[in-house]
């Protein structure tokens, strides 16, 4: 389920093809968060299995997922859904232009018409039926998440080899997912260096290690024949929570469950449909309904929601074109000056509504969110303001009811405020943008250069992207403060005209 925009037409090179066992605002999923301690600007290290254990267990044949444009798998996945229960398709697996792979009609469609009907048979959920039962039994008594229990269950399925029935899904799932769960750290570094998103991929990685080591902890350890780490292991579950990341959906007419839907997940996004996966109560399937007309060779998009390229990114590995993207949007880190007077008191306030310095609001092409402003009037207020304390950090927690929450006298610090972190942010990006075209990548391989320049784009991409959204949000500062000191100068002129009036009187 990945868009490529402006993608150098290569395939990320997977770590998975000679030696597949050497190598989730908050965390995307809670489970991880009982046990990361810390989250620094550093990946976690992980543990590697031994390749000789490997090779001595007899799992070297594992299949873990194909080359995004194996046709061969997404025919076997066809037929196979077809032969489970799937209901006849307007539409078929096809290599495509954006993302690879996609499903592309096969007949006219109609604006307005309900498509797959993917049947619950076919979903894989928290209770789905494990081909190791014992190995599901020990996962449930443990009362694990669904998140790393859902990793888990793909692992063991794949371990299973011909005797799991999700084999020829699990074939035609990507080897190495897009996803910044791949980037090493001095890629992240390198690549990533002016964008928040950086930080967001560290909390990810970290997540999924914290989420590996646990498990590894509390049961892999105590139940080594089935749970061998020649499979479950550091490599195995990147894999596992890569998919689960970029093709895990919740269902709001199940009650926000969420669930892997074969054949579904097929579907790429386009930030130009409305239209999103959901379970059908009449029909029994998960369905989309189609928000404009299709013709026989078109491919078919949904929406995988209203992120910003920086969290499509994240998940799914790919930037859309720049200025497509109506929700896109770029985090602004913001904090407190640590000379400032009242720096504990306003610390305070801030962590009593569940804020922090340094911290960050989102910017659209469109402006900044209210919650923003109120940050930006606490970090300004002169002591003399001690009071509004608490309703400032209630206002930029959004935990008021009030949204005009106005302090005029500090309009124009809060708006400078903004503008000195909109332009510092400017200038990292404007740095990288530049070395980029002589970035020396120092590689020798040539599969691994073709990698190497697939994330310098995306890197590029994002950049370009939210860089665009910094100079907009500039432009808009800079015009409101020019009109607050051209207002304040007209003011003062008509006092000393008036002042200069009464002196000659």
């Amino acid at each position: 389920m990945a868009e490529a925009s402006r993608i150098l037409q290569t395939t990320l090179i997977s770590t998975f093809t000679q030696t597949p066992f050497q190598k989730p605002r908050t965390l995307a999923y809670p489970y991880a968060q009982k046990f990361i301690k810390r989250v620094t600007t550093r990946c976690l290290a992980t543990t590697t299995s031994n390749e000789e254990t490997k090779k001595s267990s007899g799992f070297e044949n594992i299949t873990w997922g194909c080359e995004m444009d194996s046709p061969e798998n997404a025919e076997g996945l066809q037929k196979w859904l077809y032969g489970s229960g799937l209901p006849n398709q307007k539409m078929g697996i096809q290599k495509v232009e954006v993302g690879e792979r996609g499903l592309v009609a096969l007949t006219n469609i109609r604006k307005g018409e309900k498509l797959l009907f993917v049947p619950p048979s076919l979903f894989i959920t928290a209770d789905s039926e494990w081909s190791c039962p014992e190995v599901g039994d020990i996962l449930k008594r443990e009362n694990i998440p669904d998140w790393p229990l859902l990793a888990t269950y793909l692992i063991s399925e794949a371990s299973m080899k011909d005797s799991s029935r999700w084999m020829n899904y699990i074939s035609a799932l990507p080897r190495q997912p897009y996803s910044l769960l791949y980037w090493t750290p001095s890629e992240l570094d390198r690549y990533l260096e002016a964008s928040q998103i950086r930080e967001r991929a560290i909390e990810r990685i970290n997540g999924v290690t914290g989420t590996y080591n646990d498990l590894r902890r509390r049961i892999f350890s105590k139940y080594p024949n089935l749970f061998p780490e020649a499979v479950y292991n550091m490599e195995t579950f990147k894999w596992s929570f890569g998919i689960l990341f970029s093709r895990l959906v919740r269902l709001p007419s199940m009650d926000g469950r969420v669930a892997l839907v074969p054949w579904a997940d097929m579907l790429n996004h386009s930030c130009e449909v409305e239209t999103f996966l959901d379970y059908d109560r009449s029909s029994q399937g998960v369905v989309f309904t189609t928000d404009r007309p299709y013709q026989p060779g078109e491919q078919v998009f949904i929406s995988y929601g209203k992120k910003s390229n920086g969290d499509l990114l994240l998940s799914y590995g790919f930037v859309p074109r720049e200025g497509t993207n109506p929700t896109d949007s770029v985090e602004l880190s913001f904090s407190l000056k640590k000379s400032d007077k009242c720096y504990k008191e306003k610390l305070e306030a801030l962590k009593k509504h569940g804020l922090s310095t340094p911290q960050c609001f989102p910017l659209q092409i469109t402006g900044w969110p209210v919650e923003l402003m109120a940050y930006a009037y606490l970090a300004v207020s002169p002591p003399s303001l001690s009071k509004q304390f608490g309703e400032m950090a209630a206002a930029a927690s959004n935990e008021t009811k009030r949204k005009d929450l106005r302090y005029p006298e500090l309009e124009e610090q809060a708006l400078q405020f903004i503008l000195d972190s909109c332009e510092s942010s400017i200038s990292k990006y404007s740095k990288f943008l530049q070395a980029s075209g002589s970035m020396d990548l120092d590689v020798t391989s040539p599969k691994q250069l073709s990698r190497k320049l697939f994330l310098k784009q995306l890197a590029v991409d994002l950049s370009t992207s939210e860089r665009r959204i910094l100079y907009r949000a500039q432009y808009i500062l800079r015009r409101r403060l020019r009109d607050i000191r051209s207002g304040e100068l007209k003011a003062l002129k008509l006092f000393d005209g008036f002042r200069n009036f009464f002196k000659s009187d």
